[in-house]
């Protein structure tokens, strides 16, 4: 008998690039940046389980932040991913570190998407994640 059940390699791994997603929006961002990702995540959080358009869900969800806006939580739904320099080089890591199941990185960064692809994930823009 099968186990239903998907295991964690069949859930795909959406990266999201805190600072460009939060950052491709003039709402006032810059002002409080920590409140500007927290209300990201919550909204991420939302789309953990039916998914995003370019992305049926399940989910599992990682908001890489950096800067200003580390020390937020994790959420059920959204593991927070503090960058302790270049938010970039975290991004990387973490697609680096899951080369076994589908990895999707929701970016408008050029030379970022380049980075990821070469190590075989996808890529969608801001615009991806409904607001």
């Amino acid at each position: 008998m099968t186990d239903p059940t998907p295991s964690h390699l069949d859930i795909p791994l959406l990266v999201v690039d805190g600072a460009n997603v939060v950052g491709s929006v003039p709402d006032g961002w810059w002002r409080d940046r920590r409140g500007a990702a927290e209300r990201l995540r919550d909204r991420l959080a939302e789309l953990a389980a039916p998914g995003i358009e370019a992305l049926t869900g399940p989910l599992a969800i990682m908001l890489v932040v950096e800067g200003r806006a580390r020390g937020i939580a994790s959420v059920p739904g959204v593991t927070v991913v503090e960058a302790p320099a270049v938010g970039d080089d975290m991004i990387v890591d973490v697609v680096g570190r899951h080369p076994d199941r589908r990895r999707v990185v929701v970016t408008a960064d050029r030379e970022l998407r380049a980075r990821v692809t070469a190590l075989g994930a996808e890529t969608l823009g801001p615009s991806s994640i409904p607001r």
